[in-house]
């Protein structure tokens, strides 16, 4: 570093990056060039976003910083320092795979459980380390878009894959960080958006009447940056009644000024898709549609208490039917639910000689109008475009307040924080949840971390309400809670990065849908414990940086055990004891020349638990799950502005189901092509 003086005042001009705190920044009041910043590194990014590359202390190589900051906390914080495992999928991976979905692209992490009903995103229930889907947090660029009626809707997303920057999966709770409902994990998914004048267009067809295409375009208006992206895919399905289509559009804008960056976004998503077997195999016949509405604004501010407001609004319209076609004479009518969801956040933060410290408060009204879940009104409402009328609701507010302190001593680093949570008309009162991570580095390339952190979940309307042939709501749930302690260590070095996570959860009042007797009706109940110990282990080989060609790009090889400690419920659970009890995840990328590249994906799973077969048209015994191996491949071929693509996914034809009764694709080729170009 050089220091000289330029017009009486003092300049720092560094020639390379030293590893050091990004502190010195915040404190030091002068210029500071860069000298040596090849690339600039933009992030369109939430009130709250994770990390920018994978969980380890992996050098970002292509852009000469080897230290960037993240937000896995309530305050930034060095990538480097943070205490804990962060999975992420960045761009050009994303390009590389062989997925057409974000639901696809979740598989490929071990301690991710993808339980699909309907393929390429159409419906999924996304759970991290032994939990339901409905105790996984969902964000879109930051903001909350979790869907109170169920967690089945909560991939139902505005943006198409080819949209999305990167996906970061925190694993474990994060109450603390970013309020109820980040029970076992949260998942974050990041935008693209180009600082450039750029269009691109997509097309792609395959197996099963497959068709996908996808338009995007970026603009600049004075100050404003634009985003903006429509598209539509389709299938004719690839067993009876699992057609599908799915349209999405997305726009969003930022603006840069002195005071700080207001960003905006908005997406309407529609899915209209042939339902077979997916919530009961009596009826293999249904249907379903849902609309999507949603909507945020956000300011970031650049003063020195660092201010970070936000509002969002989401709408969700799902129609059900049982039947789609020649109903039983004693069916009555469709299953019609509209949910809105408000919410405002607050998030401050000030770094002084103690170091970071972070208040902040979220607002979320949660409501739902149905013909079937939530008390009954006195008035009826008309269904929007629908001849029907709703007839129930529900509603209820939840405030949360959190604090959090950050320490960074030498080669320590400590998180303590603390989250306060009330939800009007509950009787049980405020609820308190702390945490608390540490972290040392006992080598350059090395460090060992731990953490205890505590989270709940409250149950969705579905788990409240629902009543249907096969169902029947539980009123008197009360919310999930859990402590969860993890340890483990992380490696970097430039031929392998990687971590190893051993997890201890333990669950109370967890929710479940459980029956004494296969011909029962399914109930949710809070079972008293359930506890979760696991591990976690990931290596990627970097063969190509540390030998050069011919070897791959890059080896990466996951594992995750999962051991669930149940008391004796003698009862047939759902989905809460159908966790995954082994996962192993393997992927070579690698660049044949300089146009192409390949990429193979292996994935073997074991899932504990049992379903009711059904067979000739009636309930038969109670089987285990059986264990699959899956294997897809992708080859990009990439000349100039275009991209042409070949992909296969289940490439040995694997018979297999995620949920029981519900038949998984089998061989699904696809061929594609993308255009894309920057206009300077």
């Amino acid at each position: 570093m050089n220091c000289s003086r330029k017009n009486g005042g003092s300049v720092l001009i560094f020639k390379k990056w030293r590893r050091k705190s990004y502190s010195l920044f915040l404190m030091m009041r002068q210029t500071v060039n860069i000298a040596v910043l090849s690339v600039s590194y933009f992030i369109s990014v939430p009130a709250v976003s994770f990390a920018t590359v994978q969980d380890t202390t992996e050098i970002k190589m292509q852009f000469d910083l080897d230290e960037i900051e993240v937000e896995a906390q309530r305050t930034p914080a060095l990538y480097s320092q943070v205490a804990r495992i962060v999975s992420v999928i960045e761009r050009k991976e994303i390009e590389a795979t062989p997925a057409q979905s974000v639901q696809d692209l979740l598989e490929y992490i071990a301690g991710v459980d993808v339980r699909q009903r309907g393929a390429e995103g159409v419906q999924a229930d996304v759970s991290i380390r032994g939990g339901t889907f409905d105790q996984t947090l969902i964000l879109l660029n930051g903001i909350n878009i979790t869907d109170p009626q169920t967690g089945h809707h909560n991939l139902n997303l505005p943006v198409s894959l080819s949209q999305v920057e990167r996906i970061e999966v925190l694993e474990g709770p994060a109450a603390r960080v970013y309020g109820p409902n980040a029970f076992s994990g949260a998942i974050n998914i990041v935008t693209r958006q180009s600082q450039q004048t750029s269009v691109e267009a997509e097309v792609a067809g395959g197996s099963f009447g497959y068709f996908n295409s996808n338009f995007a375009g970026t603009f600049k208006t004075g100050n404003l940056h634009h985003s903006v992206s429509i598209s539509h895919k389709k299938s004719s399905g690839y067993i009876v009644n699992t057609d599908f289509q799915i349209s999405n559009f997305y726009y969003s804008n930022r603006i840069k000024s002195q005071g700080g960056t207001f960003s905006f976004q908005t997406g309407l998503s529609k899915k209209g898709f042939g339902a077979n077997s997916f919530y009961t195999p009596k009826f293999p016949n249904q249907y379903e549609e849902t609309k999507t509405l949603f909507t945020s604004a956000k300011w970031e501010s650049n003063l020195k208490i660092h201010l970070t407001p936000s509002v969002y609004w989401r709408r969700h319209h799902d129609r059900f039917e049982l039947f789609r076609e020649n109903p039983a004479t004693w069916y009555k009518h469709h299953n019609y639910h509209l949910t809105n969801v408000y919410g405002a956040t607050l998030n401050s933060w000030l770094q002084w000689r103690m170091g970071k410290t972070a208040l902040g408060a979220e607002f979320r009204s949660e409501n739902i109008l149905s013909n079937v879940l939530g008390e009954e009104m006195e008035t009826p409402n008309a269904v929007p475009g629908e001849d029907a009328e709703f007839t129930k609701a529900a509603s209820r507010n939840i405030l949360s307040v959190f604090f959090e302190h950050v320490v960074h001593l030498n080669r320590w680093s400590f998180t303590a924080g603390l989250m306060g949570n009330v939800i009007a008309g509950n009787s049980q009162g405020v609820h308190l949840f702390p945490g608390f991570d540490a972290s040392y580095r006992f080598a350059p390339t090395a460090k060992i971390y731990g953490s205890f952190n505590t989270s709940l979940r409250m149950p969705t309307f579905t788990d409240l309400y629902y009543t249907g042939p096969t169902n029947i709501g539980n009123p008197d749930l009360i919310p999930e809670k859990s402590s969860t302690f993890e340890g483990g260590i992380k490696l970097n070095r430039k031929l392998v990065q990687g971590h190893l996570a051993v997890f201890y959860r333990q669950g109370k009042d967890i929710i479940d849908w459980v029956k004494k007797e296969n011909n029962d009706l399914w109930q949710p109940q809070n079972l008293t414990q359930l506890n979760s110990l696991g591990t976690e282990v990931q290596v990627q080989f970097n063969l190509k940086r540390k030998f050069g060609k011919p070897f791959p790009d890059k080896v990466v090889v996951s594992y995750l055990n999962n051991n669930l400690e149940k008391e004796n419920f003698n009862l047939i659970s759902n989905y809460v004891l159908d966790n995954l009890k082994h996962k192993f995840v393997a992927g070579i990328t690698q660049s044949i020349t300089k146009h192409v590249v390949v990429n193979f994906k292996s994935l073997y799973q074991k899932r504990e638990g049992t379903y009711t077969e059904f067979v000739h048209n009636g309930w038969g015994n109670e089987v285990n799950y059986s264990p699959f191996w899956l294997f897809d491949a992708k080859i990009n071929y990439k000349l100039n502005h275009l991209n042409f693509s070949v992909s296969a996914n289940n490439i040995f034809n694997t018979h297999y189901n995620d949920i029981g009764n519900v038949m998984q694709p089998g061989r699904w080729v696809k061929v594609g092509m993308v255009y894309q170009f920057n206009i300077d």
